[in-house]
């Protein structure tokens, strides 16, 4: 009885395995251009992604490049306690997460604002200037903008001027440290809120029509129609990429802050990328700065499993 149980499954697995090849074989053959396709993109991935992740081990290590990665000794986590103990660890993260939290509250909302507004302008002429003079800045290079805007932002910039039209004592931005986040945020809507409203306008492009005609007929208005009809049907979208931006709280990209910034003004405009810049690029502590930077992205990896499974208990939407 034995045997011929056996007998069955071994029948069973032999057949099972040759509808799993039928069935890639059969994937391939109607799907393999599709395949091809996809390889280059795997291939970014690996090489710039997935395989630069092995070098994350020298955060364990006294890293020396004549030594190589794994020829420098193991130090355990003594680069993760200096950074613990650092004098500068609390201005870090302080300042890392105001930039982010002010950018989900000012930032975050406005291409939201900027597509709602524009899909209720009937003009496509003016709909089409409008959209393209914001997503202008977008294709300007990051270190043109920022050279705008400290030219703006100069004693005798451009804001200054319009400031001293109406008496005010001219303002000194860039070496006032309490004006650091004020001219991050603002330059960063200028810059996004353009580019950022694409996908919102996408989705409201998405929305059937007849939710529309049906909320006319009950006597809704312009507003009712946005409050009940146009928000809920952008719902999911605005929670992907809320999710998204939470995921990325620790992280202020360096590139435009340290484009920005000045000693004078380290005391809000110092990050933890920044600083990681500094460590790593300028002073060649390779290992500190491995050990900060993987710090950081362990605790954008747990807030984003915290987001996604809030939003999936609260609103049935999340990413997996």
């Amino acid at each position: 009885m034995s045997v011929t149980l056996k007998s069955e499954i071994n029948h069973l697995s032999i057949n099972k395995k040759r509808i799993s090849t039928t069935f890639i074989i059969r994937q391939w053959q109607k799907n393999k251009y599709v395949y091809i396709m996809a390889v280059p993109v795997l291939l970014y991935y690996i090489i710039f992604h997935y395989w630069p992740m092995y070098g994350a081990i020298i955060a364990f290590k006294d890293f020396s490049p004549s030594k190589g990665i794994l020829g420098s000794p193991w130090c355990g986590f003594d680069h993760f306690e200096m950074f613990f103990t650092s004098y500068y660890i609390v201005r870090l993260i302080r300042n890392t997460l105001l930039l982010s939290i002010y950018n989900i509250i000012f930032s975050f909302p406005a291409p939201i604002i900027l597509a709602l507004m524009l899909n209720e302008v009937r003009n496509k002429y003016y709909k089409s200037l409008v959209q393209t003079i914001s997503y202008l800045p977008h294709f300007i290079s990051l270190v043109v903008i920022i050279g705008m805007v400290l030219e703006f932002t100069s004693r005798e910039g451009l804001i200054n001027d319009i400031i001293a039209i109406f008496g005010i004592e001219r303002i000194p931005f860039m070496i006032d440290t309490k004006w650091f986040r004020s001219v991050y945020i603002a330059s960063d809507i200028w810059q996004s809120v353009g580019w950022n409203s694409i996908i919102y306008l996408a989705a409201l492009s998405n929305i059937n029509p007849n939710l529309y005609e049906a909320a006319n007929i009950d006597g809704a208005g312009r507003w009712r129609q946005m409050l009940n009809v146009t928000l809920p049907g952008i719902a999911p979208t605005v929670i992907i990429l809320l999710i998204l931006r939470i995921g990325n709280l620790m992280s202020v990209g360096y590139e435009k802050i340290i484009l920005m910034y000045n000693p004078t003004i380290y005391e809000t405009a110092d990050v933890i990328s920044s600083f990681v810049y500094r460590k790593g690029i300028l002073e060649m502590s390779y290992s500190y700065s491995t050990a900060i930077g993987l710090f950081n992205s362990i605790i954008n990896f747990l807030l984003l499993i915290l987001a996604n499974t809030v939003s999936r208990n609260v609103s049935e939407t999340s990413l997996w």
